[in-house]
């Protein structure tokens, strides 16, 4: 019998000073079998820095292999953005920034890991996409008081990221790299 996906909820007071977002978001995040904490909470992270209107976490997540672990759509149903995590292979990337208008990708991983996988392959409009990465060590400590049912505050303000999730405050700066 196949393992279903763990479902997360997540009750985010979302400050985004740098782009003057502030929105009170009831998230139902489903975590797939083989998706990884760190990978869901980069997911989760990626979410709310790109939350803008007609933004959803695509169907499959981890798994889904023609969208993104992030997208958004307008209201005719247009990809507008399409947002990777972790460490997706250049094609994808490739196809994201011809079908979207932007994109971008969030990591959990070792960027310079990930920007090397990446170089000298083709990639649509390469120098517009940035990847940002998030302190590892960041990433493990919310992982480490991650439950089924979660509150967090998230700020942005300066590149930097505030997050009191469960009552627990970390921070981290949001460093920006670009592919080419």
């Amino acid at each position: 019998m196949a393992i279903s996906a763990t479902l997360h909820t997540f009750a985010v007071h979302l400050a985004d000073v740098d782009r003057g977002v502030y929105e009170e978001l009831e998230l139902r995040v489903a975590r797939h079998p083989s998706e990884t904490d760190e990978f869901m909470v980069t997911r989760l992270l990626a979410y709310c820095l790109e939350y803008e209107e007609g933004i959803t976490f695509s169907e499959g997540g981890v798994s889904a292999t023609d969208e993104p672990a992030v997208l958004v759509r307008d209201l005719t149903g247009q990809i507008t953005a399409w947002i990777e995590v972790g460490a997706p292979d250049a094609e994808r990337v490739h196809r994201g920034s011809k079908l979207a208008g932007r994109a971008a990708i969030y990591t959990h991983r070792d960027p310079v890991k990930v920007l090397a996988q990446l170089a000298g392959k083709r990639i649509h409009r390469a120098e517009d996409i940035p990847l940002y990465s998030f302190d590892r060590d960041f990433i493990a400590a919310a992982v480490a008081v991650l439950e089924r049912r979660n509150t967090a505050t998230l700020s942005i303000t300066e590149r930097a990221l505030y997050l009191d999730l469960n009552g627990t405050t970390l921070s981290t700066p949001i460093e920006e790299h670009h592919l080419v």
